[in-house]
């Protein structure tokens, strides 16, 4: 049957996605996806032919194949909503990297000058953030999950995709807490809140930590909350080397997500790739 992508066709999807239990980050990217084919789409009879198209404009226009995978899981996200299996098309076949740009991976010594930089600053709930994603590995989104309850505990219980886990805050992390709770008088609920009372926002976060790139001296194009969970993966593989473990720190559902966190940078691969000493 023809069909055709009005606004009330991705309304109800997106009514589908809450009925899912999807996360708000994940809805608003899905339907952002939605309506970026929508309007290349232009608006006519939805066909496999438009779905293809869509696909090689978006490598025409440069964009990498995982975001491009991305955006057709959301598409065939859609799609199998509607029943239209049919308009659903293939991912690319990327193969894993074994190491990753050493330019996008944030290093200890640049997350140590970002804190330094909001504590000059003056802006002890931004230097409390970097230290609690980076110190137990959450998502910028489960920070609200960080409340003064779960800091006397010295453990949060944090749910997201319909999962929930048990994060632990080192005692380190849980005393600079503790001071900022009282600090701030803050009794019960989220830690982290505005001056209006509600959690912190992931946009806010990012803005905030962007604002610290030229002080700190780190290149802004490492400087964003996901990277600091990045850097927590990275170095507690580094002393665990148990990639089972961090999936279940970090909530994944498949070790192969893992295992991108995990990656070394250019010049480590490079030098464990001379440690061997095979050349002649």
């Amino acid at each position: 049957m023809p069909m055709i992508l009005t606004e009330q066709v991705i309304n109800d999807f997106a009514a589908r996605l809450k009925q899912d239990e999807k996360s708000p980050a994940t809805i608003e990217k899905y339907l952002r996806d939605v309506r970026a084919f929508a309007a290349f789409q232009g608006g006519g009879t939805l066909t496999k032919e438009w779905v293809i198209a869509y696909k090689q404009r978006l490598l025409q226009n440069g964009y990498a194949a995982r975001s491009v995978n991305s955006m057709l899981a959301s598409l065939n996200s859609l799609f199998a909503f509607l029943g239209r299996f049919d308009l659903r098309v293939k991912t690319l076949k990327v193969q894993p990297s074994v190491f990753c740009p050493e330019e996008k991976e944030l290093t200890k010594a640049e997350y140590a000058r970002l804190c330094r930089a909001a504590q000059s600053r003056r802006n002890e709930r931004l230097n409390l953030i970097l230290q609690t994603i980076c110190g137990t590995g959450i998502r910028v989104s489960e920070l609200p999950f960080i409340t003064a309850e779960a800091v006397k505990r010295g453990e949060a219980a944090v749910r997201c995709k319909g999962k929930s886990r048990a994060v632990l805050l080192v005692k380190p992390l849980q005393k600079k807490l503790l001071r900022y709770l009282a600090k701030q008088n803050i009794t019960t609920g989220p830690v982290f809140i505005t001056r209006t009372g509600k959690p912190v926002g992931r946009t806010t976060v990012w803005r905030q930590m962007k604002g610290l790139c030229e002080e700190a001296g780190v290149n802004p194009q490492k400087v964003f909350p996901h990277n600091l969970r990045h850097l927590f993966a990275r170095v507690f593989y580094g002393i665990e080397k148990d990639i089972a473990k961090l999936a279940d720190i970090l909530g994944h559902s498949s070790m192969n997500t893992t295992r991108l966190y995990i990656v070394s940078t250019g010049r480590e691969h490079r030098r464990q790739l001379e440690a061997m000493r095979l050349i002649l």
